[in-house]
């Protein structure tokens, strides 16, 4: 029994639940691998433009080309720096490729996991594992916001502005302008900023909304502002009708 006179077991501990502990942990491995495959990237493509290896370096190397360098093999006529430097290239190329293949599984797993959690709210547009993963880990359970305009600009002193989607005023002059609000939960930010481009290049009634207010006057960064804060308010009352009902 504890102090409130509820039974241990009773308490809701969503944030220990298996399923979000899981889909949080696969995505700060993914964050920590893009950050290593990128910085081995960077450091292959820095090392081919200093060494003579035969590669066209003006353009940024291409995953075809990533697994040629995997499979090199030292040349005799090689001098002793452009041997070292074979070596070095081709031991980034593995890591990269071996990277990529755990990024893959990484990806595989949360799709697994957010189908598990929330049933086919992946499945819309502009949606795929990586970015439904950080928004049902970032919403947790029902309950944790009183309103969809808490889950936007998460009000509060722990909550606030995490999204990103709550606009702040940037007024100048005579011209009433907003901007998005940077703070607070990047991730959950980043994954509602992915969805509102996905959707603007590809969804048909994105397109035609954002035609509209183009022609009225809206710039880039203000249609995207006011896509995104559509976005968190039909994001939360979809998961608020999954999570009641189950």
């Amino acid at each position: 029994m504890s102090i409130l006179g509820t039974e241990i077991e009773l308490l809701l501990r969503p944030r220990a639940d298996g399923i979000r502990s899981a889909m949080n942990l696969l995505l700060t491995r993914r964050r920590r691998m893009e950050q290593q495959c990128t910085a081995n990237r960077n450091a292959l493509s820095a090392l081919v433009r200093q060494a003579d290896l035969g590669l066209d370096t003006h353009r940024a190397l291409t995953d075809q080309q990533i697994t040629e360098i995997s499979a090199w093999r030292g040349r005799r006529s090689d001098r002793i720096n452009q041997c070292i430097a074979r070596q070095e290239a081709t031991e980034l190329a593995i890591d990269i490729l071996r990277a990529s293949a755990r990024l893959k599984d990484n990806k595989s797993q949360l799709a697994e996991l957010s189908e598990e959690l929330a049933p086919g709210f992946q499945e819309q547009p502009g949606l795929g594992p990586v970015t439904s993963g950080i928004i049902l880990v970032s919403y947790s359970h029902h309950g944790r916001f009183r309103s969809e305009a808490a889950f936007a600009s998460m009000s509060g002193a722990a909550f606030a502005s995490m999204s990103g989607a709550a606009p702040l005023q940037a007024s100048s002059g005579n011209v009433t302008r907003h901007r998005l609000n940077r703070h607070g939960d990047r991730q959950l930010n980043m994954a509602l900023d992915i969805v509102v481009k996905n959707r603007m290049i590809h969804d048909q009634t994105t397109k035609e909304y954002v035609d509209r207010r183009t022609a009225e006057g809206l710039s880039y960064r203000e249609i995207k502002r006011v896509l995104k804060r559509y976005l968190a308010r039909s994001m939360f009352r979809q998961l608020e009708k999954i999570f009641t009902l189950t």
